[in-house]
């Protein structure tokens, strides 16, 4: 059974299965992906509010989940909804989390998955149905090592997306960091050096006692 860190996960983009939504909404999630495969990040979701009274979209939360995920109200710039927060999720938890949301539908695509020393990322996010007017849809990763390509804004181990009202959104990066539960290069360095240490040391006992004894004088 392969581990909850290898499965490929809608990871990247928790909320935005919210996009089904009708009318506006502001969904912004920047989220921090760990040197042992584990997220960390926050995540707002959230819809012009109606009134004073108006909670936005609630999110209710998967009960294995709630010491290490906290939501909180989000009420800035018109918008009302949730605040999700949270830490060292793995992706399997993650995807949890995406579920509790609601129904993923078809417009949302994302999968990250680890190859080696790399992680790759890619999906889109259909928002042909979504009103222009007041539409916030942003998406911000950092990862743990040197972001070799992607179709975002990249800087320093960190991509942004902003995706447009009325269109279709692709997401692709490649970024390089090691897989942590690859061997340390030191212990397969010293590992290799003992080898070699032996395989040196048998020979030279070999050759010691195959040696021609010495003639002796008559």
């Amino acid at each position: 059974m392969p581990s909850p860190r290898r499965r490929p996960a809608l990871l990247l983009v928790l909320v935005l299965a919210l996009l089904a939504l009708s009318g506006c909404a502001r969904v912004q999630a920047a989220l921090a992906v760990q040197p042992d495969d584990t997220v960390r990040g926050q995540i707002v979701v959230a819809t012009p509010e109606t009134g004073p009274e108006d909670p936005g979209p609630v999110l209710t939360l998967p009960p294995d989940l709630a010491a290490s995920v906290d939501v909180s109200e989000y009420r800035q710039e018109g918008y009302a909804g949730s605040l999700v927060r949270f830490s060292d999720l793995t992706f399997e938890q993650v995807s949890e989390l995406i579920t509790a949301a609601g129904p993923p539908g078809e417009k949302v695509r994302l999968e990250l998955r680890r190859a080696g020393n790399r992680v790759v990322v890619n999906g889109s996010v259909d928002l042909t149905t979504v009103d222009v007017d007041r539409s916030d849809f942003q998406l911000k990763i950092a990862f743990p090592g040197q972001v070799l390509d992607a179709n975002g804004d990249a800087d320093s181990g960190e991509v942004s997306w902003v995706f447009e009202a009325g269109e279709v959104g692709d997401i692709e990066a490649v970024v390089a960091f090691d897989d942590p539960d690859a061997p340390s290069p030191f212990n397969w360095s010293l590992g290799l050096f003992l080898v070699v240490a032996l395989a040196a040391a048998a020979v030279v006992l070999a050759a010691h006692r195959t040696r021609n004894p010495p003639v002796r004088q008559g």
